[in-house]
């Protein structure tokens, strides 16, 4: 074990090195406080911060926290937590890839403390696939294909690049954003991990702490998608009853009032949601939607968590999917990734079309 494994421990050679060490992780969390401590932080900012944090000076305590991790992640089980772990790992590496880059632009390795992008290419089986030109780099167009497929913006759209015989012409920074595409495929891959219990067990405390975040963050800060269809069955019932007129109680209000926010829908469109509904006025709830978006408190409200749900009576029409999600907010996420691309249609699209056809 060496520094730069603890530093980069999604490499092979990092894998390779606590093999070669025996390391029984049963001892480790039922023995070493420091390294499961450490690994909690590692899933712990994934959520909040979107990083794993700064490397620990002990190598053996950083490099292990590595692998507990992830069977942390494992036990969670949470679609929205291990999407964000392998997010949150590859972008520390992307960081630390960029510092690396300041010291050397030679292609071969360094050393114990830095990567260079060869070795990086050839960890992810790159190296023929990348070539270096005077004005930058060129992919095959099948590994850019792979690689940039869930980078968003119009700028990673094939259609949009310069192809030429099969190869994709990239600058070194976005070279280095499909490197971190490709460490987040391997940090993700094989999660679930199968935890022995004994290891479970040891774990439980942690366990509940990070099933306690999900719970409380807004998990869907970057979302602003509208696909009604794609709702947790509690709020599409909530926002059925609003459109049917019914009458709210304060927290069910509260709920799909703060759900819609999340999910990138606008006050005004919200307002003009809840109009039908009895009691409405419109400053009144134009107010009450600000102070849960934080325009007029110091707190931006996210939605209640499942538990919630259920203790108010919000918490319907249950299926397959909630019964292994602890978030509204979790749920929709994993039906948006999973849902075919005709499927995801924003409501706001569909109202705009429909405004046009009349006028």
């Amino acid at each position: 074990m060496n520094q730069l494994h603890a530093r980069y421990p999604f490499l092979e050679s990092a894998r390779a090195a606590v093999q070669a060490a025996d390391v029984d992780l049963a001892a480790v969390v039922s023995r070493d406080g420091a390294v499961v401590e450490r690994a909690l932080e590692r899933v712990e900012r994934a959520l909040d911060e979107g990083d794993v944090g700064e490397p620990r000076r002990r190598t053996r305590m950083e490099l292990l926290s590595y692998p507990v991790a992830r069977v942390l992640v494992s036990l969670v089980d949470e679609h929205v937590l291990t999407r964000k772990y392998a997010r949150a790992e590859a972008a520390t590496a992307h960081e630390r890839i960029e510092r690396d880059r300041t010291d050397t632009t030679e292609l071969k390795s360094t050393g114990a403390e830095s990567i260079t992008l060869g070795a990086l290419l050839a960890e992810f089986d790159l190296t023929d696939d990348i070539r270096e030109t005077p004005e930058g780099y060129r992919v095959d167009v099948g590994a850019y294909l792979h690689l940039a497929a869930d980078e968003w913006g119009d700028e990673w759209r094939l259609v949009n690049r310069d192809l030429q015989t099969g190869e994709v012409p990239l600058s070194e920074g976005e070279l280095l954003v499909l490197v971190r595409q490709a460490v987040r495929k391997r940090v993700a891959d094989g999660l679930p991990l199968s935890v022995p219990d004994a290891i479970g067990d040891e774990l439980e405390a942690e366990m509940a702490q990070v099933r306690e975040t999900l719970a409380d963050l807004e998990l869907m800060r970057d979302i602003d998608t509208v696909v009604p269809d794609l709702f947790p069955p509690c709020m599409r019932y909530l926002l059925d009853q609003v459109q049917k007129g019914e009458h709210l109680e304060h927290h069910s209000r509260f709920a799909i009032a703060t759900f819609l926010t999340s999910i990138g829908m606008s006050t005004d469109d919200i307002v003009d949601m809840f109009q039908v509904n009895p009691g409405f006025g419109e400053e009144a709830t134009r107010y009450q939607v600000n102070h849960i978006r934080g325009e007029t408190s110091a707190t931006q409200y996210s939605p209640p968590s499942c538990a919630t749900m259920q203790s108010y009576g919000d918490c319907v029409n249950m299926d397959d999917l909630c019964e292994r999600i602890s978030h509204p907010m979790a749920y929709y996420e994993q039906k948006l990734d999973g849902a075919d691309e005709d499927e995801v249609v924003d409501w706001r699209e569909r109202e705009g079309e429909a405004e046009s056809q009349t006028s």
